[in-house]
């Protein structure tokens, strides 16, 4: 990992780190950006989960605050520290959603355009680490290299395989010649 690529991620995941414990210590100012997710998101997710599972989720605006803000902190950590990356930056981009979407710049003042403003490039951040490969292949360009160099061994691996059973089927018309005029 380069120096820039370490700094600019520490830099990015302080903010969310910073976030999070604040969320965790006051959850009832982050309330309103969690309502839409208590709304939308809980029931249909309740309702799908069984039952021990829909146990574990939270059940009101508070609680959902305080898990997006314990998320924040283990993403942000995970993203400064490089363990686990990209899965951080991508569970930091989930928590940034229900930010952006309470915070409609249309019918917004002009300090909640700005925030949306800082939302969406904070989104844009995280989902751009997440994508990150540091200039390595990634996943699918290496299953595709990998299947290109496995087709390309049992080509040479029947190509051998012929040119040996050619080589095995002359010297064994040899031997026979061999036996033949040794018998006779």
């Amino acid at each position: 990992m380069s120096l820039l690529r370490f700094t600019a991620r520490t830099l990015l995941a302080s903010y969310f780190v910073i976030n999070g414990i604040k969320a965790v210590r006051n959850p009832r100012d982050y309330t309103e950006a969690a309502q839409p997710v208590v709304d939308k998101v809980l029931p249909p997710l309740k309702s799908a989960l069984p039952d021990e599972a829909a146990g574990f989720l939270p059940r009101d605006a508070v609680g959902v605050a305080r898990y997006c803000g314990i998320a924040q902190i283990i993403g942000g950590v995970g993203l400064a520290t490089g363990a686990g990356r990209r899965i951080s930056a991508g569970l930091l981009a989930a928590t940034m959603v229900p930010q952006v979407i309470t915070n409609n710049p249309i019918k917004a003042a002009a300090d909640d355009r700005a925030k949306f403003g800082a939302d969406v490039a904070l989104l844009g951040g995280v989902v751009l680490a997440a994508l990150d490969t540091e200039g390595e292949p990634d996943l699918a360009w290496r299953v595709r290299a990998y299947r290109q160099l496995a087709a390309r061994r049992k080509a040479e691996a029947a190509r051998s395989s012929q040119a040996v059973a050619k080589g095995a089927a002359t010297h064994a018309r040899f031997l026979r010649r061999q036996i033949e005029s040794a018998v006779s």
